[in-house]
């Protein structure tokens, strides 16, 4: 098993987390609107996005944001989790998950939020290894311009 660190993700990173999103979560996006949407997010104040770095690649990221209802306390809501699929079962996605619960922490959340795909049941078993509980199930909506 290789040794991998987590550290905040830098603009530079951007080629490797648009191949994350294709290669571990079937998101086509292309690199360069990838590389402005992480120039944004990285100077927002609301956002931190961390990656794992194994041998000198990015093989994970942790992509977390404020999350404020009227009717919650304060949360962090986790945008995106990814692992390299040939990097997976070796610790990475749960030093990017205790690492971004360090940071809620840290700011003062109530706790960190969640949605995962219905057919992820991979990744809810592993979710709920870490203490993570659901109460429902909900049709994702949304209507592009």
């Amino acid at each position: 098993m290789s040794s991998y660190t987590v550290r905040k993700a830098l603009a530079s990173d951007a080629q490797a987390l648009a191949r994350l999103n294709a290669v571990a979560m079937g998101y086509e996006y292309p690199a360069e609107k990838t590389a402005a949407q992480l120039e944004a997010l990285l100077g927002s104040g609301r956002d931190l996005i961390l990656v794992a770095e194994m041998d000198g690649r990015v093989v994970g990221y942790l992509h977390l944001q404020d999350y404020d209802l009227l009717y919650s306390d304060h949360l962090k809501n986790i945008m995106g989790v990814a692992v390299d699929p040939a990097c997976r079962r070796q610790g990475i996605g749960r030093a990017l998950l205790e690492a971004g619960e360090a940071w809620a922490r840290s700011t003062g959340a109530a706790g960190v939020r969640l949605v995962s795909g219905e057919s992820r049941k991979e990744a809810h078993a592993f979710y709920r290894s870490l203490g993570y509980e659901g109460s429902k199930m909900q049709l994702n909506l949304k209507k592009m311009f």
